[in-house]
């Protein structure tokens, strides 16, 4: 009888492997094609092999995931915001550096689209003056 459940133990074993195993590849992928040229671009060959991608993309929505999570609970519950990630990071010198300069080229992009918008709806606003002739 002892076999038996050591066998039984298996099988159960064995189906939750393959279980784990069918909802990771079922899940679509996200971060495949930028993973492929991080990988590229920092010395791997230009077509990795796909498990290497897999495991990396794991990783990074493991990441993601456990900051996600670390930020809801600091801050208000059930909402992540951006002081949260930043308070978060603020030991680790490279991330809040990173943190520091994608908040500021974001305000940079916002102050330009909105001076863009105004050039645009200035621009259009301005009336013909009636000089149209082409000179030779």
């Amino acid at each position: 009888m002892a076999a038996e459940d050591v066998f039984d133990q298996f099988d159960e074993e064995e189906q939750q492997v393959e279980s784990q195993s069918f909802t990771k590849a079922g899940r679509k992928r996200l971060f495949s094609k930028e993973l492929r040229c991080m990988m590229y671009g920092f010395g791997d060959d230009e077509n990795p092999y796909t498990e290497s991608v897999d495991i990396l993309e794991d990783l990074v929505i493991e990441f993601i995931t456990e900051m996600t999570h670390n930020a809801m609970e600091i801050g208000r519950s059930g909402r992540v915001q951006v002081e949260d990630i930043v308070f978060l990071v603020r030991k680790d010198p490279k991330k809040y550096a990173r943190v520091k300069e994608l908040l500021m080229m974001n305000e940079e992009l916002k102050k330009a689209r909105k001076a863009f918008d105004e050039g645009k709806f200035a621009g259009n606003e301005v009336p013909n003056s009636g000089n149209t002739s082409i000179t030779k």
